[in-house]
């Protein structure tokens, strides 16, 4: 997929406040600081489309971005370590979890980990609660440069063999690197035969 335009559209609080839900749309989530604002500015080739920031839990609504006037990227708050209060956290978790349940155009949602981590409760938490109510997740692997590539191999099939340990079918994986445009055709090609199942199915 090339990408010809990508713009941000509008930010809320409430999913029956967002775009009305016409075009397939893409969630993109991780634990804070997980640098998933890199990963989106990456995918789209936009330098600042999603505010990066060395502070965790900087993204704190619902923000959706229209990409080539088809398809929708959502970036979400974070979860896990963001220095909020317990008030925030729960009223954070309220939204993004009636978003996640709610959506009716939300045809995945792409969890963001540090690849440099082994796999952290919070994460696996996280996926079970998608998994359980039956909302389709990939994983993708970030700061993949940051390791050699035998030590992403490794991490990987210790990752997996962590999942299999919870799951009968393993979620697609994605390794990325936002500095080396790493795993970038991958995930795009995987949202392009998305967007042409959706239409098929809108067409019906």
């Amino acid at each position: 997929m090339k990408i010809t335009d990508a713009k941000y559209v509008m930010s809320n609080s409430d999913y029956q406040n967002c775009p009305p839900p016409e075009l397939p749309e893409y969630a993109f989530i991780g634990r804070s600081n997980v640098g998933k604002s890199s990963v989106i500015n990456m995918l789209t080739e936009k330098k600042s489309l999603a505010k990066t920031s060395q502070q965790p839990g900087k993204t704190q609504l619902i923000n959706h971005f229209i990409v080539n006037a088809s398809w929708y990227l959502v970036d979400l708050p974070g979860y896990g370590y963001a220095k909020v209060s317990k008030v925030e956290r729960e009223k954070w978790e309220k939204m993004i979890g009636d978003y996640l349940h709610n959506r009716s155009n939300l045809v995945c949602t792409f969890v963001l980990v540090d690849i440099r981590h082994k796999a952290l409760a919070v994460d696996l938490e996280f996926m079970g609660q998608l998994g359980e109510s039956g909302i389709p997740f990939h994983i993708i692997f970030t700061k993949a440069d940051k390791l050699k590539a035998y030590q992403i191999e490794q991490q990987v099939l210790d990752y997996t063999q962590k999942l299999s340990e919870l799951w009968e079918v393993i979620p697609p994986m994605f390794v990325t690197s936002a500095e080396k445009h790493e795993g970038r055709e991958a995930i795009l090609d995987t949202i392009e035969g998305y967007n042409r199942t959706f239409q098929k199915t809108s067409e019906v």
